[in-house]
């Protein structure tokens, strides 16, 4: 089964937080991900172009 969600970029905020950018190899669009170890809490929603419509990766 092939790998339909890639992480195409990862930072990590003072060991606790975590953002990832996760990109749809289907559709090409891109989401933000965040995930904070000490909380527990966590989000993911789509990232925007200026004109409101979700972010694609053409490449």
């Amino acid at each position: 089964m092939e790998n339909r969600f890639t992480v195409t970029k990862e930072k990590c905020d003072k060991g606790t937080v975590v953002v990832r950018t996760v990109t749809d190899q289907t559709t090409g669009v891109q989401y933000l991900y965040t995930y904070d170890s000490v909380y527990g809490a966590s989000g993911l929603t789509p990232l925007l172009n200026a004109d409101g419509k979700p972010l694609i990766n053409k490449a």
